[in-house]
């Protein structure tokens, strides 16, 4: 999960002022913002301008809204971004074989982050987003990367609360075990309606040196239309062709 800032802080309290924003926001009036972060009205205020004078935010009719220089922030983040560059063209190949969603993340505590998301005119009606993050364990990239986390991790997430997103999320710790060994065994994962209802969908993981989970890539379609079992093969290739080249760039030491 991410962690919460500390509000006893003014760096602390500026970040919760901007992870009160969610993706369907257009523009968040100032009360929203208070009632959002729990802070006084008189902070939010003057911690939100000073966001705006470092085009953080921008001022809008309605309130704020994220400003496109966090957007070049976000692109500072090297990891993310050097992964990114590396994998696309592996994604761009299995969009183009797939014709369904596919997606990139990486594990961030126990959730997926997002890096990206291709997706054409019939793409599934899914909760993820480029930058969003789900529970590892209702997505079928979650179990393909806590399914070669180490032992703490693992032990961490199944030993926690397992929340429940879908009538059809697994939240008994004895039988997602079972689906995580069974990730192990075949190299891929899958998920069905478990993060959203409708949505199914199959993962692989990206390993590195010694089997290191670096990301998982991922195809996913609607139920009904999508057999997520016929594109297996092809996300296994894929992560293993990602996996292979970031190893080779980035030899053990």
């Amino acid at each position: 999960m991410a962690q919460a800032p500390a509000l006893h802080t003014v760096l602390g309290k500026a970040v919760a002022i901007l992870r009160a924003f969610r993706p369907e926001d257009r523009a968040v009036p100032l009360a929203a913002l208070v009632r959002r972060t729990g802070l006084h009205k008189a902070t939010v205020h003057r911690l939100s301008e000073a966001l705006v004078a470092n085009r953080l935010l921008d001022r809008v009719d309605g309130g704020y809204r994220p400003s496109a220089g966090l957007f070049e922030l976000g692109m500072l983040a090297s990891p993310e971004r050097s992964l990114l560059e590396v994998a696309m063209p592996f994604l761009q190949d299995l969009y183009e074989r797939t014709h369904e969603t596919v997606h990139l993340g990486v594990r961030e505590g126990h959730d997926v982050v997002y890096v990206a998301k291709i997706g054409g005119h019939r793409q599934a009606t899914a909760p993820s987003r480029t930058g969003g993050r789900m529970p590892l364990h209702c997505t079928a990239i979650g179990k393909a990367l806590l399914a070669h986390a180490d032992d703490a991790l693992r032990r961490a997430v199944l030993t926690g609360p397992l929340e429940r997103r879908t009538p059809h999320t697994v939240v008994a710790p004895g039988t997602l075990r079972r689906q995580l060994r069974r990730v192990t065994e075949t190299g891929v994962a899958f998920e069905q309606e478990e993060s959203a209802l409708g949505l199914t969908c199959v993962a692989a993981p990206v390993l590195g040196h010694d089997d290191e989970p670096l990301a998982a890539i991922s195809v996913a379609g609607p139920v009904g239309r999508f057999r997520p079992d016929r594109y297996a093969t092809a996300v296994r290739a894929a992560a293993l062709g990602l996996g292979s080249t970031l190893v080779r760039r980035d030899p053990p030491r």
